[in-house]
């Protein structure tokens, strides 16, 4: 099969790789019809996350089922599922209280497994023509009668829609509140679209590309553009000096200030300052154990300066950690199949596989225009 495989910092190709295959009574077999590339994925790309050569990328993953393992019950060849990008067993301690990105039996010695990602287990991605799901029964989402038509939409379900809206629900996002989400791509559009489902008041973004917050005010945000460094002051103003009652961070450790540096803490400490007294915050952008790529000496060591004693005085709480889809993804399948929210909006270029090394190229220099990729192995 054809697969898109990570070589080294920002060397990927499209090999032809052994068929994946049923190895456990579990699995199940799905044929690619999409695949998103993430911005986790340019943690890999860019070689910040100790990705192992030879290894095929893609965790965002969409198709059509064409085999099933002996002890697979409920999922039938020629169903169309989504899989959430996070595997879980469905029966350890973490998976039965809906913890499904920490499963304890799916990578041995780590709560939590993924496919085609460095540190969370074997399990090949799905930027190729054919996928391994493990524990088919309990990771395949059976998606509904306009699945074809919608999807774009529904390949969402695999990651950003999910994590966006997790965004949401660790800082506590309630009707009428205002919000503040710290970064503009695509999970921080989908909190967006997720804090305004929930009914928020007021919704702010802070990014530095235009061309991102240009799209965050189509669906009804407040667009702030941070170039200037003058973010703070504009939540705070807008606010009533009060700052926002919940705030997002969907950047992570690769947020840059506005010379374009990073600065592994500037999102973070900018939300304790715009988030207000006994705010909440959810981080679902990512940050890494150790990043020994970074300029940043803390950062090397998975640290950041946290501006915890402000946080403390002002009562904030924070919940963090990428999302358990499988919590979401049922729920949120059911507003697209009812036409109450469409993510594939956010899409700006759906391309074949064989273009995936340019499409990596592109996004990873951030260039205009280039929000979100979907792959279709089959074209």
């Amino acid at each position: 099969m054809k697969a898109l495989v990570y070589n080294g910092p920002r060397d990927v190709s499209v090999n032809e790789v052994p068929d994946a295959k049923i190895e456990r009574p579990t699995d199940v077999l799905v044929k690619i019809t999409s695949t998103n590339i993430c911005g986790s994925d340019l943690h890999m790309y860019e070689g910040r996350a100790g990705m192992q050569p030879g290894r095929i990328l893609g965790h965002e993953n969409l198709g059509v089922v064409i085999e099933v393992g002996p002890s697979v019950d409920r999922v039938k060849v020629g169903d169309r599922v989504c899989l959430p990008f996070n595997i879980g067993c469905g029966f350890c301690a973490n998976c039965e209280r809906g913890l499904t990105g920490y499963c304890l039996t799916v990578n041995p010695g780590f709560a939590g497994g993924a496919y085609g990602f460095s540190g969370m287990g074997p399990y090949s991605g799905g930027q190729a023509e054919f996928l391994r799901v493990p524990y088919g029964d309990f990771n395949c989402l059976l998606l509904p009668r306009d699945a074809q038509e919608k999807e774009n939409d529904y390949v969402m379900l695999s990651d950003i829609f999910p994590t966006g809206y997790h965004a949401t629900e660790l800082a506590g996002v309630q009707p009428g509140d205002s919000v503040v989400v710290y970064g503009a791509g695509p999970v921080g559009l989908m909190a967006v679209c997720s804090a305004i489902l929930k009914g928020a008041s007021q919704v702010m973004v802070v990014d530095t590309h235009e061309d991102r917050l240009k799209l965050a005010e189509k669906l009804g945000a407040i667009a702030i553009n941070n170039t200037e460094g003058e973010g703070v002051d504009k939540i705070m103003e807008l606010t009533g000096g009060k700052g926002a009652d919940r705030g997002c961070e969907c950047v992570g450790y690769q947020c840059c200030n506005m010379h374009r540096e990073e600065v592994p803490n500037l999102t973070m400490n900018n939300l304790v300052q715009t988030v207000k007294a006994t705010g909440r915050i959810g981080v679902v952008g990512v940050f890494l154990p150790e990043d020994p790529g970074a300029a940043d000496k803390l950062a090397r060591k998975g640290q950041i300066a946290f501006d915890f004693g402000q946080f403390w005085l002002k009562g904030q709480s924070m919940g963090t950690g990428q999302a358990n889809v499988k919590s979401y993804n049922r729920q949120l399948s059911r507003l697209i199949e009812h036409d109450k929210v469409k993510p594939s909006w956010i899409v700006s270029h759906e391309l074949p596989l064989t273009e995936a090394p340019n499409a990596y190229a592109n996004f990873d220099q951030r260039k205009p225009g280039w929000t979100k990729v979907v792959l279709k192995p089959g074209k």
